[in-house]
């Protein structure tokens, strides 16, 4: 009777332990944009796409927005590979201290146009996938950014001309516009956008350059009282990225999944027809909480900043050097230029 209420106790509890799927595979999603963002938010529904697709696997799929997993934007590229996240967002203006090549794919303001972005993506969505895949690193997708209308918001007083601009301290995101405000006269400096506020707050900037749609999202309105529109600007998309490594061991059904909710996410964000719609509204929106908007910065001193970024371009290109002049080279034959 011992013996017998041993072996089915033992019975019974390998039965119980083979009753026990095998752990859940989680991926993390890195997300450094603000959870305020529009993208965050469609980034939101590809990750709700891609658990509702795979609701029968042991697999999930968790954003992490706002940069809320500590991961640095612009060391993406050293620790995606080794595995530090599972899935990240990344923006080539971000990568250039690891991959200077980057640079020249979409320098700030270049672009500026529907037309021209349109002709130039599927280029840069190529090129990017190439770079990425030398860093071991496999682009799962991309995600669109509307086209965006670039201001100058400002503490203290208004600025809406480049002369107004001399002697001011400028807060701007990339390493090219540095040296096209340079070229300019302006001192520029890179400042994150989570850092951004404060360093408005502080006096660390005087005025920081800044799309008027996102601006809320870091809450300039609270910073700064005047804004002043510069130029417009068509942006390099985001990518989706994973270890190649990582990406490839994948089961296919997962891999499917992704794609797929990642080619619906392009589709999405890929539309640009209420842009310009969307940032009048963000202009009335900011006034309406206490940023006074002036006047547009002169035709002609966009032509001069215009004429700047055409300079920087060229500029980084040949100092970026590998791949980055054959890079530019097949943009500037997109635009037919």
């Amino acid at each position: 009777m011992k013996n017998s209420f041993r072996t089915t106790a033992l019975s019974l509890a390998l039965t119980g332990i083979a009753a026990v799927p095998a752990s859940a595979e989680e991926w993390r999603l890195n997300n450094f944009l603000p959870e305020t963002r529009p993208e965050s938010a469609q980034i939101e529904q590809f990750t709700a796409d891609v658990n509702a697709a795979l609701a029968d696997k042991d697999f999930t799929l968790t954003h992490y927005p706002g940069g809320s997993l500590g991961i640095k934007n612009t060391d993406l590229l050293r620790v995606l590979p080794k595995g530090a996240v599972e899935m990240s967002l990344m923006w080539s203006n971000y990568l250039g201290r690891d991959a200077p090549a980057l640079s020249s794919v979409f320098v700030q303001g270049a672009i500026s146009t529907v037309e021209e972005l349109k002709a130039v993506l599927p280029v840069a969505q190529e090129i990017y996938t190439e770079e990425y895949n030398d860093w071991g690193v496999t682009t799962v997708g991309f995600v669109a950014i509307p086209t965006l209308s670039v201001s100058v918001f400002c503490a203290d007083k208004p600025v809406n001309s480049l002369e107004d601009l001399n002697g001011v301290k400028l807060r701007v995101w990339a390493r090219e516009q540095v040296e096209t405000f340079t070229n300019l006269g302006v001192s520029a400096q890179i400042i994150p956008q989570e850092e951004t506020y404060v360093a408005l707050k502080t006096g660390v900037v005087d005025c920081a350059l800044y799309p008027a749609l996102y601006a809320h999202t870091i809450s300039l309105q609270e910073v700064t009282s005047y804004a002043s529109f510069l130029y417009p600007m068509a942006s390099a998309p985001y990518s989706l990225g994973v270890a190649t490594d990582k990406w490839e061991a994948t089961d296919p059904e997962i891999r499917e999944a992704i794609v797929t909710a990642a080619d619906a996410l392009w589709e999405r964000t890929n539309q640009y027809d209420k842009d310009f719609e969307l940032e009048l509204a963000a202009r009335e929106k900011l006034s309406e909480m206490g940023v006074t908007w002036g006047e547009d910065f002169p035709e002609s001193d966009r032509a001069l900043f215009l004429d700047a970024v055409s300079e920087t371009w060229a500029m980084l290109a040949e100092e970026a050097g590998g791949n980055a002049m054959d890079y530019r080279q097949r943009v500037l034959t997109a635009l037919g230029r």
